[in-house]
């Protein structure tokens, strides 16, 4: 998709509202744009419903059309700078995308602090928001911040038992936390949003990649790929921070109730919810590679241990790379992991 400037985005968008501007009877309209598709798992198990409960609380004062697959312009990199500065109300995006600038949250998709409970994650990132993550956030009010299920392991033809298998491999990944676990198993990272996976595996540009099981059929990588493989207890290794945020300008104007509605449907009911959502849409997603005849492989509890051990490093990794920007890592460590621990629900 060919990059669009700020204003061309602007002109799509008014373009796109002009047919549906007419139709809405809402007081207050918004509009939500994000990278996957309009039948993919995020928006219709998790930004349809948040909406929709937005708009029954507001009795319909509140109208959020949802613009899946960029359909508004521009890379999925772009989506933080286009709701800082206006150019859509709400974003769902990849905290990752666009690195350096979230890197506190970066402490939340640490291979051995993430590890198989997305809720726990939600809830603990909730828990330090105000008081170790907020700064991060200039230009825009967040709605909800999320972990996925975790990144599992796809594979296009190598089946991966030890770190051993990976070693020389390239590997696709979405975050810079994510990439250095790609090389404390000797492989070689691929950054890529989401969407330009298929064809890299058709194409052998990689040979696989770390993303959860839930993208598998939105993104048809049971075609790609034969194996997935995950840990002992649904381990996985490290997971991707998502938010959902409005611009702030437009969060400031409305009035106390409306903005009631919008925390009340993001609070930490909800965002329990959000974490059982993922695992159960990565459940589903990997029924779907197993009914294709992919090979699902669940490692045992010495092998899964066999890669923690490798990636250990990488949370003193981040510590030291954080904390010479003047962020104290090592506190966020010991929070994430405290917060993990007290809302773990497996």
């Amino acid at each position: 998709m060919t990059t669009k400037t700020p204003h061309a985005v602007a002109a799509a968008v008014a373009a796109l509202l002009g047919s549906t501007a007419a139709v809405s009877a809402a007081e207050f309209d918004f509009k939500l744009h994000h990278f996957l598709s309009a039948t993919a798992p995020a928006q219709t198990a998790m930004l349809e419903p948040w909406a929709e409960r937005i708009e029954a609380a507001t009795d319909g004062r509140v109208n959020i059309e949802i613009f899946p697959s960029m359909t508004l312009g521009g890379r999925p990199p772009e989506l933080i700078s286009q709701v800082r500065d206006g150019v859509v109300d709400l974003v769902w995006t990849t905290n990752g995308y666009t690195p350096g600038l979230f890197p506190r949250t970066e402490v939340f998709e640490l291979p051995t602090i993430f590890k198989n409970d997305p809720a726990a994650v939600n809830l603990a990132i909730d828990d330090v928001f105000d008081d170790m993550l907020a700064e991060e956030f200039q230009g825009v009010e967040v709605m909800f911040l999320h972990a996925h299920a975790g990144q599992g392991i796809h594979m296009r033809d190598t089946l991966v038992r030890s770190p051993a298998d990976l070693a020389g491999k390239k590997i696709r990944i979405p975050t810079r936390t994510g990439a250095w676990t790609i090389e404390a198993l000797g492989a070689s990272p691929a950054a890529m949003p989401a969407p330009e996976l298929p064809p890299a595996l058709q194409k052998g540009v990689v040979d696989g990649a770390f993303i959860p099981w839930e993208i598998i059929p939105a993104l048809k990588v049971q075609d790609q790929t034969q194996y997935q493989i995950e840990g002992h207890d649904e381990a996985r290794w490290g997971s991707t921070i998502f938010q959902v945020s409005m611009n702030k300008a437009r969060w400031d104007s409305l009035p106390e109730d409306i903005q009631q509605a919008f925390r009340d449907a993001s609070g930490r009911e909800w965002l329990a919810e959000v974490g059982q959502i993922w695992r159960d849409v990565d459940d589903a997603g990997i029924k779907v590679a197993v009914e294709a005849g992919n090979e699902h492989i669940v490692l045992t509890e010495e092998e899964t241990a066999a890669f923690d051990e490798v990636l250990a490093p990488v949370v003193d990794r981040w510590i030291e790379e954080v904390s010479s920007k003047g962020i104290d890592g090592q506190a966020l460590v010991e929070a994430a992991r405290a917060g993990i621990a007290d809302h773990a629900t497996r």
